[in-house]
């Protein structure tokens, strides 16, 4: 009884077109908000915001940017780890190339240079689609870690190819403490997410959904392919480049280029599949997945062991997580193949209706 829409009527466009229809869900998500701007800085450990909170937000940005490209416009990409590493090096030489350049500008302009990449490596999305393309993309993948391994001037002249970053600053406020850096990837998530939810509800958002439909029955009715998709490829390509550069300076202050290997392709992709293609809580719900479940499974598969007698040695415990987390890979994709948030949306539904059986 207490989620319906009983007496919310709508009384002008504006409010029609609102991103959350019913006001509980309003109050909800700035209440989520707030208390993350607030109460999470005051009650959590530093180990939290190391190991769970700063990760949980940055994997987020990015599952959001690969979501809105397979998710939304339907163009499966491998080579979003590429897309976060030009992202996180471009970053990087702006930062110390360009005496005083704010950190934000720095992080914006690694997200177009990023942008740019992918706009290339999207180009054969206008003739080829499907696992064809998904190889295509593969290939920004192998070229940025040959590129960033192999050319010298990216690293500013490393010889390993790592690279590190100091005295992080937002508006004369340093960025070294665990809450600071939580804090600043809160706040660019947060706008992300609002610009992209947008985004995705106009003109563009309904292009990319009807070349993900069918294409040809959408350049039928007067949508062009090649603008729907080379965009797509090109907003996709900022967010994920712009959490790479995140990851890079926040996350790990200190990098090579394997740390953007194929396999944080890969994660990426696993989050938009376990969390929901074409959903931007979807999001959320596979970052978190991604990020809480195998802190989970540390904690928890030593107990169980101790409970039956087993003990389990610390490569165990890598290769259950590794045996677990595929196993619920493919039970999502039998099971509910449209992801949490579609569980999230029955459950919500049930909710508008609760407690009557109609």
């Amino acid at each position: 009884m207490f989620y319906r829409e009983n007496g919310q009527y709508k009384t002008s466009y504006r409010a029609d077109q609102q991103i959350f229809a019913i006001a509980q869900d309003r109050w909800a998500i700035l209440a989520l908000i707030a208390a993350a701007f607030l109460i999470v800085p005051m009650l959590g450990s530093d180990y939290m915001f190391r190991a769970i909170f700063i990760p949980f937000l940055i994997m987020s940005l990015a599952a959001l940017g690969v979501n809105i490209l397979v998710g939304y416009c339907g163009q499966i990409s491998l080579g979003s780890g590429a897309f976060m590493a030009v992202g996180a090096y471009a970053a990087f030489n702006f930062f110390v190339r360009v005496p005083g350049i704010p950190l934000l500008l720095a992080l914006v302009l690694g997200g177009l240079c990023s942008s740019a990449f992918g706009i290339l490596f999207g180009l054969p999305s206008l003739r080829v689609k499907g696992l064809y393309l998904a190889v295509a993309t593969l290939a920004a993948q192998f070229f940025s870690d040959w590129m960033f391994l192999r050319i010298k001037w990216f690293t500013n002249d490393a010889p390993s190819g790592s690279v590190s970053v100091s005295g992080l600053q937002v508006l004369g406020l340093p960025i070294e403490s665990p809450i600071s850096k939580y804090i600043l990837c809160l706040a660019i998530l947060v706008v992300m997410a609002l610009l992209a939810k947008n985004l995705v509800r106009g003109a563009v958002g309904r292009e990319w959904m009807a070349i993900r439909d069918m294409d040809v029955a959408a350049a039928v009715i007067g949508i062009r392919p090649m603008y729907a998709k080379l965009s797509a490829f090109a907003v996709s390509s900022f967010i994920v480049g712009v959490a790479g550069a995140l990851w890079g300076f926040v996350y790990l202050g200190a990098w090579e280029p394997a740390a953007f290997s194929v396999d944080m392709s890969f994660k990426m992709l696993f989050m938009v599949i376990i969390g929901g293609m074409g959903s931007i809580m979807g999001s959320f719900f596979g970052a978190g997945f991604i990020v809480l479940l195998p802190i989970f499974l540390n904690q928890f598969l030593p107990v169980l062991g101790s409970l039956f007698g087993v003990e389990i040695s610390t490569a165990g415990i890598s290769h259950s997580e590794l045996i677990i987390f595929g196993a619920l890979i493919v039970w999502f994709l039998i099971v509910e193949p449209h992801g949490l948030a579609k569980l999230w949306a029955l459950s919500k539904q049930k909710l508008r209706l609760w407690p009557f059986p109609h």
